[in-house]
């Protein structure tokens, strides 16, 4: 007997991610995956034969196929015989935010390439609100040319040797003035602000990671500040870097918000085009 399956594939340009909501009296997740490849098509198509063979699933167990994300523009046939759906990315960050924290509304925000930020509600279409393109091309990038690496797992294993006493300005090196009290000894003033000669490899890649967070995270403050809100879901690659609980919590205990890194957090795009799928006939 065929299984009900709702696919959700999430396509961007080296990097595939593909999961499945099985539907019975309700909808059970199937454990999501990922796959890289050279391109898009490569991507998708090595990401679903890999999905299928690894859940001891076949063809006629899909009922339908969900597809977000960048590459999806480069889907324009059935992927093995299978038509595909495609749903705007922004909502799917929304869908799967909710899902993954359990609220019924919040802001969500997307830590990809670059970095996506959306309010979402439960029973009303999530809402883009921009966001800015510091995320992980940021990270990779300066990495690239400050530290000659280019794998985030690498670099945030160096940045576990750092400090940024030796990269960052720090609010109390400028003033006497406790603007967020109790904080101002670790409160960024400007990033690489202080940078010394002496600071080691270590040191700027934490400064790095530490850079980029910020901008996410200062950017998220503002939108969920817009809305009244304090709850802030992270999802994407970038959000299960080792890093970014600690930055994340810092922030929480210094502006008083609730940054959230739920579980399968790296998979959250890819859930919400699933979930578009079962929410549909």
């Amino acid at each position: 007997m065929s299984k009900n399956i709702i696919i959700g594939i999430d396509i961007g340009g080296s990097t595939t991610k593909i999961v499945g909501f099985e539907r019975g009296d309700s909808f059970k997740l199937i454990d999501p995956i990922f796959v890289r490849a050279t391109d898009p098509i490569t991507s998708v198509y090595g990401a679903f034969g890999k999905f299928l063979d690894e859940n001891d699933l076949s063809l006629e167990d899909i009922e339908k196929v969900m597809v977000t994300g960048a590459g999806s523009s480069y889907i324009s046939k059935p992927i093995y015989g299978l038509k595909c759906e495609k749903i705007e990315e922004f909502n799917a960050i929304g869908l799967g935010g909710l899902y993954l924290s359990g609220l019924d509304h919040a802001i969500i925000t997307s830590c990809g390439t670059g970095t996506a930020i959306v309010y979402a509600k439960d029973g009303e279409e999530p809402k883009y609100l921009g966001g800015t393109g510091v995320g992980g091309g940021t990270l990779v990038g300066l990495s690239k040319k400050m530290l000659s690496m280019d794998t985030v797992d690498h670099i945030s294993e160096l940045a576990k040797g750092g400090s940024l006493d030796k990269v960052d300005l720090k609010i109390n090196d400028i003033t006497k003035a406790d603007i967020v009290p109790g904080f101002s000894d670790i409160m960024t003033a400007s990033n690489f602000g202080s940078i010394s000669d002496l600071a080691t490899r270590e040191d700027i890649a934490l400064g790095i990671i530490n850079m980029v967070f910020e901008t996410i995270g200062m950017m998220s403050i503002f939108a969920a500040r817009n809305y009244g809100i304090r709850d802030v879901v992270l999802t994407g690659n970038l959000s299960v870097v080792e890093q970014a609980a600690d930055i994340f919590g810092t922030l929480n205990r210094m502006f008083d918000m609730n940054f959230i890194i739920p579980k399968n957090s790296a998979f959250g795009t890819v859930i919400g085009a699933a979930l578009a799928g079962c929410a549909k006939k």
